[in-house]
């Protein structure tokens, strides 16, 4: 392979980006693989210790066992070990933090230019795959005040907030685990959700009883039905939604914590058409192929901005087995059984 010519390039080192590569490299296929950030950058912002809601086989990629000491569901640092065990056991050759900025299609390839530390390269590859994920960027409230310093879009150590008012916003899983591991660090919790109650299938099984039993106890405090709609360096302005009222709750910190949206730049650039409110990527389910010849998409990207999600690491797998199938000519490999219950 000429160091700036392959076969296959692919943009996103995730876990389902690794798989891909492990799979070429397996059919002696030349890629170039790319990233903006590190490997597995997306679980590298999970707070501490936050353990994974799929069991250890379904994350497992390349036929590489997960095992942990307690042979309990991964932790992020777990997780982020293996992928690192993972890329040196197949001496991936990972180009990290070298950011794709442009797409082009030049003479039945695509052209890649990359902002590299040391400026800007030019790369060409017959195949490209986009593994770019889907939770680039954090959504916005759009009130006055959610860009104060105090406010912030990812929870980290809950060391932060021993014996300080914080607020969290937001009721699905990330929200309700990051009120426990605060609470539980001596945080004074309060939660602003806008729905009616909690919504159960968005929260693991094993969090929901205790943060109803914390919130109907009082010693979590819950404002349902309420949107913020000002914060200060002081308190959150909520407003009930039922009569439009408004009210002031104190809050040292602020976490915002009401999903991510996908940056989309480069499906843009490459043509890819996007469909429905998610801007979901338009593909055949079959190949992993878009409306662009010879680009294909895998793993959380197919799913764009979710709202409700439904994509996630352990139904991703099979994306790696249709787009090898595609370029090596060999049939479609068959759908796999839906999970009864997905875990995610």
């Amino acid at each position: 392979m000429a160091g700036d010519r392959a076969d296959v390039g692919i943009i996103g080192a995730g876990p389902i980006g690794l798989e891909l590569a492990i799979a070429l490299k397996k059919h002696g296929i030349d890629y170039l693989h790319f990233d903006a950030k590190q490997i597995g950058y997306t679980i590298s912002w999970y707070a501490p210790q936050t353990r994974f809601f799929s069991s250890n086989e379904r994350i497992a990629i390349a036929g590489v066992p997960l095992d942990v000491p307690d042979q309990n569901k991964a932790t992020r640092e777990q997780y982020l070990a293996y992928l690192r065990t993972v890329a040196k056991l197949f001496d991936l050759d990972v180009r990290t933090y070298e950011p794709v900025s442009g797409i082009d299609r030049v003479g039945g390839e695509f052209l890649l230019t990359t902002n590299a530390r040391g400026g800007k390269r030019t790369y060409r590859v017959g195949k490209l795959v986009l593994a770019t994920g889907g939770t680039d960027h954090p959504r916005k409230l759009n009130i006055p005040g959610e860009d104060l310093p105090h406010v912030s879009a990812y929870f980290q150590d809950p060391h932060e907030y021993f014996q300080r008012d914080l607020l969290i916003i937001g009721g699905k899983n990330s929200a309700v685990e990051a009120a426990l591991r605060s609470h539980h660090a001596g945080a004074c919790v309060t939660i602003s959700y806008r729905r009616e109650k909690l919504p159960e299938k968005s929260i693991k099984y094993w969090l929901m009883p205790e943060i109803t039993h914390l919130i109907d106890a009082g010693r979590i405090a819950g404002h349902y039905a309420t949107q913020p709609v000002a914060i200060t360096p002081t308190h959150v302005t909520l407003r009930k939604l039922a009569d439009g009222s408004t009210f002031d709750v104190r809050a040292d910190f602020v976490l915002k914590l009401i999903g991510y949206e996908q940056d989309n730049t480069l499906l843009k650039l490459a043509g890819v058409k996007l469909l429905g409110d998610c801007g979901a990527p338009a593909y055949d389910d079959r190949t992993m192929e878009t409306n662009v010849p010879g680009l294909y998409v895998a793993g959380t990207a197919v799913g764009g901005t979710q709202d409700k999600y439904t994509v996630f690491i352990e139904n991703c797998h099979v994306h790696v087995d249709r787009i090898m199938a595609a370029l090596t000519g060999a049939a479609p490999p068959p759908a796999p059984v839906p999970l009864a219950r997905p875990e995610s």
